[in-house]
């Protein structure tokens, strides 16, 4: 069974964005275990010169490095990703490696009509930057709109035909992370490109 990490990709208390990965959680859990991860409490990230990281993040790349793959389920403020979650991205790829080629999902609610696309696109940029070099799962986008009406007092969503959408892209994703393993040749060699560039350069 695969171990997956879910991340809360915002630091409101109150976010549809994790009730879709409470969603997960619990109705794929004959399929993989999910572990959701938050991202509220990071300090803003300031590139420290001692390029200590905070303890929080640490656990978090701890956790990420032992996982099979990482869903990431994001809102969209102003066409993009929140703040809260690129600050995370910073922290995560600041001399340390944990999305090296590391399968990820990339999921998202938003209580407008079309759901989290910019979001999205945006988030895809991110991760396959250099100094992240995440495996992204293509053409795969799973986008909730209106998710304040998404889901019944259980946590289930309420959208059949969503619902069927995000069973078969779950599948694919474990699908995603069995081949990814075998994509591995260049692994070596792109984790040591990750590791020696140079932050004072960037």
């Amino acid at each position: 069974m695969h171990k997956f990490i879910a991340m809360v990709g915002t630091n409101s208390d109150e976010s549809t964005n994790r009730k879709l990965l409470q969603y997960m959680q619990s109705h794929y859990a004959d399929q993989a275990e999910i572990e959701l991860m938050e991202i509220k409490g990071l300090p803003i990230f300031n590139k420290p010169e001692n390029h200590e990281i905070p303890a929080q993040a640490q656990a978090m790349v701890d956790k990420i490095e032992q996982a099979d793959g990482v869903i990431i389920s994001t809102p969209e403020y102003d066409h993009s990703a929140p703040a809260a979650l690129l600050n995370a991205l910073e922290w995560l790829s600041f001399h340390i490696q944990p999305f090296v080629d590391k399968p990820v999902m990339i999921i998202g609610a938003s209580y407008g009509a079309l759901g989290t696309s910019r979001a999205q696109a945006h988030l895809r940029q991110v991760l396959d930057s250099p100094e992240l070099r995440a495996r992204i799962m293509p053409s795969s986008e799973f986008m909730l709109g209106h998710s304040l009406q998404a889901f019944d007092d259980q946590g289930n969503l309420t959208d059949q035909q969503k619902a069927t959408k995000l069973d078969g892209l779950f599948k694919d994703f474990q699908v995603f992370v069995e081949i990814t393993k075998k994509l591995k040749n260049a692994n070596a060699t792109t984790y040591e490109e990750v590791r020696e560039m140079d932050w004072e350069k960037l």
